[in-house]
Formats: structure tokens, sequence, C-alpha cells
């Protein structure tokens, strides 16, 4: 359950706004003038906080209740602009195109594949395979970890597999994040587009049937508040 002590408007008209913010990519300032019209004042700055406070824990929140995933994945990064400069957004789904992990970073290097791929694990159980394009960093990753399991004595081996073809999926589901992320004008910090990006990823899980049967988008989000 996430916790609103404290705020000043009511629970619904937060979840809301978070909701259409991550699910549509209007800017701050739009979604200020749509809630107006509703006859809620509240200004662009703390819609903003609302974002980044609370799409973490809706995402931690729907990591635990989203439909088991398949033993097979796809792995690939797609780019995002923050302060001006490229940065690196990490992410997996499985042979059926469901969510599984993401994380945004500044690097793409094979100690950052390493932390992805664990936290991964740790969230989705380990898989048969992991499908990747031709990133030394990412295959790296997976040797790593394989590594790891060799030392713990863990009878388990993940298997790399190199190819573009079966790497289409993932890249397909990237247009999705990039739809959103083109109309919100930019992020000014490491920290809020990380959040961000984990509302948006919500988003698209329910999109995507994940968290249950297809119904109301914004319910099944707010439900995630407990």
């Amino acid at each position: 359950m996430i916790s609103f002590k404290g705020a000043h408007f009511p629970t619904p008209v937060i979840m809301f706004t978070v909701y259409f913010y991550v699910r549509y990519g209007v800017s701050y300032r739009d979604l200020e003038e749509i809630m107006a019209e509703r006859g809620v004042t509240v200004d662009h700055a703390t819609l903003n906080r609302w974002v980044v406070k609370y799409s973490p824990e809706v995402a931690r929140i729907a990591q635990k209740r989203r439909a088991k995933t398949a033993e097979s994945w796809r792995m690939d990064e797609t780019y995002v602009k923050v302060r001006g400069e490229w940065m690196y957004l990490f992410r997996a789904v499985d042979r059926d195109g469901q969510t599984l992990d993401f994380m945004l970073s500044d690097k793409r290097d094979t100690k950052t594949a390493k932390k992805f791929f664990a936290n991964a694990l740790s969230n989705n159980g380990i898989p048969n395979r992991i499908t990747i394009d031709k990133s030394r960093s990412n295959a790296a990753g997976i040797t790593e970890i394989n590594k790891i399991f060799k030392r713990l004595m863990i009878p388990v081996k993940i298997d790399t597999v190199r190819s573009k073809y079966l790497n289409k999926m993932i890249k397909q589901d990237h247009g999705f994040i990039k739809r959103v992320t083109r109309t919100m004008l930019g992020f000014k910090s490491f920290a809020s587009a990380a959040a961000t990006l984990a509302g948006i990823e919500v988003a698209h899980m329910i999109r995507k049937c994940q968290l249950g049967a297809r119904s109301c988008g914004f319910r099944q989000f707010a439900e995630l508040a407990g």
C-alpha cells in the first residue's frame, strides 16, 4: 500500500494525474490546464512531484502483482535524453512480449549490464536463455552472472543467443516508451527520468494485460496504490 500521508489532494486525483501523464505523455503545463478544466487547480510543479514520488512506488507493487512470465527473454537498450544528453534505458521482455524489467543508466558497460541482469533475475527468476544483439557488454554481463552461479555451485547456466531477428520484438516494444517520452519535452534530472519511466513502464504493462484481464487502465493503475 502506498502512503499518501500529508497530501493535500484526494488520492484519486493524485493517481489520475500520475496515470494520465505516464500513459499519454502530455507536458506538465498541458496537464495543469486539463485538470483546471475539470475543476482541479494544481500547478505543474506539484504534478511533477507527484509523478516522481508515486511512479516508483506503483512500479514496485506492479512488479509483484504482474502475471508470471516465460523463461526465454529478449534484452536490449533504447535511448532517453536527460539534461540534453542521451542515457541508456535497459529493458527486457519475455518471448511473449511481456515486460520483465527496466533500468536507466548513464553507462553501457559490463558492470551496468551485470547489475541489470541481477535485478531482472531477482524479480523474475532464472531464464533458460537470453536473446541479445551484438552488444559485447550485455554478453559479458550474462557471462559474469553465470560465473556467480558457478562460484555458488548453482547448477544453472543461462544460454546467450545473439539474434537480430528474434530481438525485433523488444525493439518494437520500445516504441510505446519512445512515443510517450517524445512529448514530455525532455527530463531535467536523472532521478525524475528514472521515476517517470517506471510509471510509463507500468502503464505499458497494463496495456499488455500483465496485471489482469483488460479493463479500465486508470482503474488498474489506481488499484496498485491499495
